[in-house]
């Protein structure tokens, strides 16, 4: 009798622990909402000043100990709650616990925001941070991941002499770059150092592996013994100058298998390249000069070849932002022209509103499988016809049509 006693007395206290937690969850979401909304409200009033402080941020770090990157993440939450009624009645109610808020605030909108409070129902942290990552604001849990998109969070515990070297890294970098550079693009840069091999203009000075399937076209690069997705950027920026290595078949068919790697750019080619573009990149304005790469003016799809006449030195970025559709090169009588998404000379100001409709619209019309080359084409030809203001869907249905088109012709 008086252990059952003893079990029903900690029974009830487990009982009263796990219900004073639950109360406790539901004051810290209600707390956290207050406090978005405080912080969002003093920086608007522009408390700080009236202490003396040189920013909101070490305002913030004062009074309440949060670091600049955390106060920028809660007011990035605050201002979007006041968008999202239902999320924010959750935290008020402690429904919707402050972590799931922080990640669904990220591609909530008041359209598709009660379908992700519901997808995130019930999952860890964890799982609601994998469910958002690779997808823009107004897409839906089941739709594809994008991996380009997709982002990852390091953190390290380093000494101070570490934090100081990196500081002056970093500081270096930027000074090199003559620019902002943002955290993606630093990081990306102290690796090419690290992974950089011995100077031979002939091959560049690192390499990635990549596992590319030839039916869908999809990419993994190899990291440390694990396969990572990448975005048809990666693919088609490495396929401008890739070494190819030959694929590990079983049984009879392996004797079929070719047995050495391959250079798609001669390595002489290559170095002529170089010499020629005096080892920087070719966009006009741009003084980067290393960890270049090798581009193909016209794509190996529509008849370019390996001929130094077809290619041009370009650094990382500049590469990417033309696989990505941000930039554009053609060649004329008078020699290479750059240009913005929507057409207009490079350096020249872009209409933003125009150059993000065709941004995105070549990579929509890429992630549906059609190829680079078609896609240029088909987006040039739409700058041409139709009108400067037209929505994406409109440029979008209209390009698909004349896609869908030629691959029925090429078809037939």
């Amino acid at each position: 009798m008086l252990n059952a006693a003893h079990r029903g007395e900690a029974k009830a206290s487990w009982q009263m622990t796990h219900q004073a937690l639950e109360t406790h969850a539901k004051t810290r979401a209600r707390l956290d909402f207050e406090e978005g909304a405080l912080l969002l409200s003093a920086q608007q009033l522009e408390v700080h000043r009236h202490f003396g402080y040189g920013s909101f941020t070490e305002y913030v770090e004062r009074l309440l100990g949060y670091a600049p990157r955390v106060t920028h993440d809660k007011l990035r939450v605050a201002e979007a709650l006041q968008r999202l009624p239902e999320t924010a009645r959750g935290l008020q109610q402690g429904t919707v616990k402050y972590s799931h808020a922080r990640e669904l605030t990220r591609v909530a909108t008041p359209e598709t925001e009660e379908i992700w409070v519901k997808a995130a129902s019930g999952r860890t942290v964890r799982e609601v941070e994998k469910l958002v990552s690779g997808r823009r604001p107004g897409s839906l849990p089941d739709s594809p991941v994008e991996p380009g998109h997709e982002r990852h969070v390091l953190r390290f515990n380093v000494s101070g002499e570490t934090l100081a070297s990196f500081r002056d890294a970093i500081a270096m970098l930027q000074r090199e770059a003559g620019e902002h550079l943002d955290h993606d693009a630093l990081l990306l840069l102290l690796a090419r150092h690290v992974l950089g091999g011995p100077v031979d203009d002939g091959r560049a000075s690192y390499q990635v592996a990549l596992e590319v399937c030839e039916r869908c076209q999809r990419a993994r690069q190899l990291a440390d013994g694990e396969l990572i997705d990448v975005s048809p950027t990666v693919t088609a920026m490495a396929d401008c100058d890739a070494q190819r290595l030959p694929g590990a078949r079983m049984g009879a068919s392996a004797r079929d298998s070719p047995t050495r790697a391959t250079q798609d750019v001669p390595p002489a080619v290559r170095r002529a390249v170089l010499r020629r573009d005096r080892r920087r990149c070719r966009v006009p304005g741009c003084t980067h000069a290393r960890f270049l790469d090798i581009h193909h003016v016209m794509t190996k799809a529509d008849g370019g070849d390996h001929d130094a006449g077809n290619l041009i030195t370009l650094c990382g970025a500049h590469h990417r932002a033309i696989h990505e559709g941000t930039l554009m090169v053609m060649e004329n009588e008078r020699g290479l022209v750059f240009s913005h998404a929507d057409g207009t000379p490079y350096g020249s100001a872009p209409s933003a509103a125009s150059s993000l409709v065709h941004t995105r619209a070549f990579q929509a019309l890429r992630g549906l499988g059609f190829g680079e080359a078609d896609v240029r084409r088909v987006l040039a030809r739409a700058l041409q016809e139709l009108q400067p203001d037209a929505a994406l869907e409109h440029r979008l249905r209209w390009c698909l049509e004349r896609l869908t088109e030629r691959t029925c012709q090429k078809a037939s």
